[in-house]
């Protein structure tokens, strides 16, 4: 693929990554890069600029709403972890919750930072009135308080949330936030007292917002991407809008009192009008992709943390019903509604969403997944990895999930064996797991470093990537027999024949490696997987207060029936399709 092929905007683009090259195979994105890798918390800033954290990128961005410029603001790099929800003060002092660590950050109008606390448990949702700082706790029983920031204990307003978010002062001074697990937004003095409801049954509230004429929004973490208005002046009436936009996480209001919305499920961040159109000012995309699959129909499926995922221009002509119909039709029927909403039918649904459907170049949401990572397919269902440690079987036809085994350590890549045995490879542990159709879980081979994916070669031997050994493993009768070793953090692999394909993450190449005679060549170089460069930022804890960190890199590779390679392209967002040169064919 020529470089001109890879010039859209990525973060490989900005630290000087040109593109993959490979003389064996022809590559093709299967959707754009994305820009944000994540987008949560947004606010307007004093230059004029919206302000985004970026949870799983651990930086902020700013965004001309104008131009969609991109600038890095706080680097991946830098004291600052896991972001999630920013705002700024009188003085245009930024700050931050940095979520996994537990932690809230000053960043001061020079650049300079300051610790503001470390005494909350997985902090989210933070607001500044005049020189005050408040922050809830996205955790279960979790506390809304206000900081100090030139010193201080915390003071308590009120406990109990059930799972605190983005939260906003109303236009009659009272705190309005969310219990993203009950369906409902209270309301509370600054100075504390006793929460009241003011809004139940809103569909899985992320966030409240006022616009500038003080009219409440609340916004939804679903697929359908919800916004409900509530009007609190008048009859307490509610219109609920469909965006498409899925898995929004946070919003703001310019001079003009425009909406824009960002994702955590897809990052980018979009313009939102009153009847549900959207106007995207930074695309979205992928947050990994991680694990990569290919259906039998060939539709491509990259498991993408939040959620089960589709480069459109991948998308298998027979479309499933979209969750955005589903979604609309839940709230239609009064699901997300109230006794307040004028009329028997519950709040009037305007749909903008379908326009966002197989968008050229974009990306189709198959089901919200939590911190999904590994992905097979096979006979018409799709079995995941879990970041939490679960092993599942999503059905998407009947859209059931069914829990195939649970409490494992880190289970990343899977693969299906020709019995119907799952195999996933257990990095936490060190060992390669197969689960029966019994869910009976059996230990293939353990004493692995850091195994992280697996594959089936035509004699139904498994195959094994040790990125901690820089190996491939074959597992025979539980032993593990060296296939190749010298390798640089070897991750996704998939079989062709005789030829296993492995990607080396350290040097960002594909590697082909002959099962028969052991003879290795590099068929693709420069690939965009793995953090950009220049960026060698420690993760987080795996968790804290039962809180993912930020998720491990994983580069899946899944091959099709035609002999086409599918690439999770994780450094920039996108799946790559590596389809045989005629040249490198006729080489068998």
């Amino acid at each position: 693929m020529s470089a001109e092929a890879f010039a859209q905007p990525s973060r490989f683009a900005a630290a000087g990554h040109s593109g993959p090259t490979s003389t064996r195979w022809k590559i093709r994105r299967l959707n754009r890069p994305n820009r944000l890798w994540g987008s949560n918390g947004v606010a307007f800033g004093p230059d004029g600029r919206l302000y985004v954290a970026q949870f799983l990128a651990g930086q902020i961005s700013a965004v001309d709403v104008a131009s969609g410029d991109v600038e890095v603001i706080v680097p991946a790099d830098g004291v600052v972890q896991a972001p999630d929800d920013l705002a700024f003060g009188a003085d245009g002092s930024m700050y931050i919750t940095d979520l996994v660590p537990g932690r809230v950050w000053r960043r001061d109008p020079r650049g300079e930072f300051s610790l503001v606390s470390d005494q909350l448990r997985v902090p989210n949702g933070i607001t500044c009135v005049g020189d005050r700082l408040f922050v809830n706790e996205m955790t279960i029983d979790g506390r809304l308080v206000e900081l100090f920031p030139d010193g201080g204990e915390p003071r308590v307003l009120t406990d109990g949330l059930v799972m605190g978010n983005a939260m906003q002062l109303g236009p009659d001074g009272c705190l309005y936030y969310p219990h993203m697990l009950t369906d409902q937004v209270f309301r509370i003095p600054l100075e504390g007292g006793e929460p009241e409801l003011v809004a139940d049954e809103v569909h899985e509230p992320v966030a409240v917002r006022f616009d500038r004429g003080g009219v409440l929004f609340v916004l939804s973490r679903g697929a359908a991407g919800l916004v409900t208005g509530v009007d609190l002046a008048g009859t307490g009436s509610r219109t609920v809008v469909a965006s498409g936009v899925t898995g929004l996480d946070n919003a703001a209001f310019d001079d003009e009192n425009r909406m824009f919305v960002s994702s955590y499920a897809s990052g980018g961040i979009a313009e939102l009008h009153v009847d549900g159109r959207t106007r995207d000012v930074v695309p979205q995309g992928l947050d990994g992709p991680f694990g990569v699959a290919v259906g039998g129909d060939g539709t491509v499926y990259a498991a993408d943390h939040y959620r089960l995922a589709s480069p459109a221009d991948a998308a298998s002509p027979a479309e499933p019903a979209s969750p955005v119909d589903s979604a609309s039709a839940a709230v239609s029927a009064g699901h997300g509604g109230s006794g307040s909403a004028g009329g028997p039918g519950g709040p009037a649904v305007l749909d903008g969403s379908r326009s966002r459907a197989g968008e050229p170049g974009g990306v189709r949401t198959r089901e919200m997944m939590i911190f999904v990572h590994g992905v097979a397919a096979a006979e018409g269902l799709l079995h995941v990895s879990s970041q939490y440690g679960r092993l599942c079987t999503y059905d998407p036809v009947a859209r059931t999930v069914r829990v195939r085994a649970d409490g494992l350590d880190r289970p990343a890549g899977l693969a299906v064996r020709g019995d119907g045995s799952l195999v996933v490879a257990e990095t936490g542990t060190g060992r390669v797991l197969a689960v029966d159709e019994d869910d009976v879980v059996t230990v293939l081979a353990d004493g692995l470093d850091h195994p992280v994916d697996v594959a089936f070669d035509d004699r139904q031997r498994c195959h094994v990537s040790d990125a901690g050994r820089g190996a491939v493993f074959r597992l025979d009768d539980g032993e593990a027999v060296l296939v190749a070793d010298d390798l640089g953090a070897p991750q996704g692999l998939a079989i062709r024949g005789d030829e296993l394909f492995v990607v080396e993450t350290e040097h960002r190449r594909l590697r082909a490696i002959s099962l028969s005679t052991g003879e290795h060549r590099i068929d693709a170089e420069d690939l965009p997987v793995g953090l950009p460069p220049g960026i060698t930022r420690a993760e987080p804890a795996l968790f804290c207060h039962g809180m993912p960190g930020l998720p491990r890199q994983f580069t899946g590779l899944a091959v099709d029936r035609d002999g086409a390679l599918y690439l999770s392209a994780n450094g920039e967002g996108s799946v790559l399709r590596l389809t045989p040169r005629p040249a490198a064919s006729s080489e068998g």
